[in-house]
């Protein structure tokens, strides 16, 4: 479908009434058509959706592959006495004094009717059916089968002319018909008229030149059901702008807020113990951090003999590194950010360095943090045998530090921004009729809307960024823009950021076991989808939308650094079902993984600060144990925070699962045997992973395909 804005005048302006008369004569009557060429039986559908109908009169053009085109005829207004109400099918006869050939487009167009409101229209569809001539007729010829053209999608009268082409899929040099050629550049200049980029902050991944949802319109904003959480026993802390008195009265407010929630629960009880502190690194919010080294950072100031306490007997250091069981956490992205003021007091952020070592066990353990990335006399590391307030104080401010890059990084920038420059980039490089628009969409859509309300709240003046979280409005563009510098499209695909990070062959990293099954199977779903349209490398190469929305995507979101690995061309098919994995793969299960887990991990507030009211350490052993609950946020951002988190992890109450679609594309043929092939071989995983889950004592579900939206909707 496209929005067309010719300057044509029957295009532009409302019939008058001689002419609407004029062509109640030419279209109604066939008594005044003996001459006529070709006579069209067309039908326009209405969705059933209660407020899909309208008022507004809608006129109707059938345009040909010959180049002609039918004058327009008013379906529901003159003597067509048609509504179009919710479900309804209004049928009405066209004829043409000129050949058409085959019907090719249908041009739509809303008029406002005078005294009534100007009610948007969700068409359905429209069906055109070729009735047979005299001759034909009089030969013995019956009707000819009705042509397709569906909508499904809002029309205004502000839009002006709308066409529709038939549902099938091509690349452009498959068209053979030049009106469908010019169709599709229209299509294309009329959508970069409209949806625009801009720049979020310097150095960040560009967005949408949109600020509200007004802007964006009916077919790119949704209404998100939601299932009803209660935040009672959150809200009424607003004037405690305080830290919290004791452990026993944060532990007071937790259990009338975590008391349902299991995972919040197992996580209140183990936070301060080391395996659960590598087992977050896995299998918490934040499973992108942790990596396997085989060298120590040169600003780590560590050494074997310090260590060997806590490795295995008989081991050293060097034994450990070289057999691969040393991990690294490194936040220096944000070393020298400048950090929050909250409640009219300075906040303190860290950029520490950690490492884990992996025991015999299976348990990933830290052994040495490092809260600051210049290692010196007042920066100590910190270490298991230290008085434990201290090392409990030190991974707390990791887990802080690990909060800032978890909403920046790994969540905001990986799958909401992410998905904003393939949403955008599609829309204005990739025409409706280009499969991969159909397969994208649905996976890419809804990010437009959330961060457009994103923009103007959480990350705006007076939003939780502001008020509640340590980085704060100041350092987060400073955030984001180191952490798209170290954005590398390797990291993004699944298998080579696993086997990057040597994570894969960990047993009790579920989030890697079931990220690599999820991948695989979306893969070849994406393949086999490529496999239907491009029959060879030389289509990959040869579709010019295709690599201009690739050039647009590395351009917009990956800023043009070659360093980053982003394709600028696609050559292959390979490459291009990789690239196609990782978008849909990072809307959906990525987005899955890193935000529905928040409220579980979080809602235990000192396992996720989300600041710190102290500077870090400089000496130990000077620290009791209720010194650090004055270290953490006060109760009023605490509580703010919980809120949103609470809001932001629940999923829908009308959400659509990975890889269901109600797109009449995927309906039939070939894509419906690929849909149903990747939901059985999806359903297979999620049983597999409630097998496993059932033997494990803190089951993790977040990558569970029946757990994963199809979408960033919220």
């Amino acid at each position: 479908m496209m929005i067309s804005n010719s300057n044509t005048e029957h295009r532009r302006a409302p019939l008058s009434s001689v002419h609407a008369n004029m062509w109640f004569c030419v279209c109604v009557c066939p008594s005044v058509m003996a001459s006529a060429m070709e006579e069209f039986q067309v039908t326009v559908h209405t969705l059933p959706a209660p407020t899909s109908g309208t008022y507004s009169i809608l006129w109707l053009t059938l345009i040909g592959s010959e180049g002609g085109e039918t004058p327009p005829i008013s379906v529901n207004a003159g003597a067509n006495q048609h509504h179009l109400l919710p479900g309804s099918a209004c049928v009405v006869r066209v004829w043409s004094e000129v050949a058409l050939g085959r019907v090719v487009l249908v041009r739509l167009r809303l008029e406002a009717r005078m005294g009534f409101p100007d009610l948007d229209w969700h068409c359905r569809g429209v069906e055109v059916r070729r009735l047979c001539d005299r001759q034909e007729e009089e030969a013995g010829l019956h009707h000819q089968g009705a042509e397709h053209f569906p909508c499904s999608r809002w029309l205004r009268s502000v839009d002006g002319d709308v066409e529709l082409r038939n549902g099938d899929l091509c690349l452009f040099n498959s068209e053979t018909v030049q009106t469908l050629k010019d169709h599709r550049l229209k299509e294309l200049h009329t959508k970069q008229q409209h949806i625009r980029w801009r720049t979020f902050a310097e150095g960040v991944p560009h967005c949408v030149d949109m600020t509200s949802l007004k802007e964006l319109g009916p077919n790119l904003s949704y209404t998100r059901q939601s299932p009803g959480i209660n935040l009672q026993y959150l809200r009424g802390f607003p004037e405690r702008a305080e830290s919290w008195s004791s452990f026993t009265e944060l532990e007071t407010m937790f259990s009338h807020n975590g008391s349902q929630n299991t995972v919040a629960k197992y996580v209140q009880a183990h936070w301060s113990e080391d395996w659960f502190f590598g087992y977050q690194c896995l299998n918490g919010c934040n499973p992108l951090m942790v990596r396997q080294t085989r060298l120590l950072p040169p600003n780590l100031s560590i050494n074997s003999d310090i260590l060997c306490p806590f490795l295995p007997d008989g081991s050293s250091l060097d034994q450990e590194l070289e057999r691969g069981s040393i991990f690294l956490l490194d936040y220096e992205m944000l070393e020298g950010v400048p950090a929050n003021v909250i409640n009219g007091k300075q906040q303190y952020l860290a950029a520490p360095l950690v490492l884990l070592h992996l025991n015999q066990q299976g348990e990933l353990k830290p052994i040495a943090i490092q809260l600051q990335q210049a290692p010196g006399p007042q920066n100590p590391v910190f270490l298991p045998s230290d008085p434990g307030p201290d090392w409990l104080l030190a991974k707390t401010w990791v887990r802080c530090s690990d909060f800032q890059c978890h909403q920046l990084s790994s969540h905001f920038l990986r799958t909401h921004l992410l998905g904003e420059v393939c949403c955008t980039a599609t829309l204005r490089q990739l025409p409706e009729v280009h499969p991969l628009h159909q397969l994208l969409m649905p996976h890419i859509k809804t990010t437009l809307q959330i961060n457009i309300q994103a923009r103007g709240s959480l990350l705006a003046a007076n939003g939780v960024f502001d008020k509640a979280i340590g980085c704060g409005l100041e350092a987060l563009p400073v955030i984001l823009s180191r952490a798209t510098e170290r954005l590398s499209y390797r990291s993004l695909c699944v298998p080579e950021d696993l086997a990057d990070r040597g994570i894969h062959t960990l047993k009790q990293c579920y989030y890697a076991h079931d990220a690599l099954r999820v991948w695989n199977a979306l893969h070849r779903f994406v393949s086999g989808w490529v496999d239907v349209y491009y029959h060879g490398d030389q289509d990959v190469k040869q579709d010019s939308e295709l690599q201009s929305w690739i050039t647009e995507i590395y351009t917009h979101g990956f800023l043009q650094l070659p360093h980053s690995g982003c394709p600028q061309s696609f050559q292959t098919k390979p490459e291009l079902c990789q690239f196609v994995t990782m978008v849909i793969y990072c809307c959906s299960a990525l987005h899955a993984a890193v935000n529905f887990s928040q409220v579980d991990f979080d809602l235990w507030m000192p396992n996720c600060p989300a600041y710190m009211t102290h500077p870090p350490p400089q000496t130990k052993g000077m620290l009791t144990e209720e010194d650090i609950l004055s270290i953490l946020p006060d109760v009023n951002s605490t509580c703010s925070l919980l809120i949103t988190l609470s809001l932001l992890s629940q999923p829908a109450a009308d959400y659509v699962p990975l890889c269901h679609y109600r797109e009449a594309v995927f309906s039939s043929g070939a894509p419906r045997r690929l849909v149903e092939k990747v939901q059985a071989e999806l359903r297979a995983i999620s049983d597999d992973i409630t097998d496993r889950n059932k033997k494990l004592e803190l089951p993790y579900e977040y990558m569970s395909p029946d757990r994963i939206e199809n979408s960033v909707a919220i």
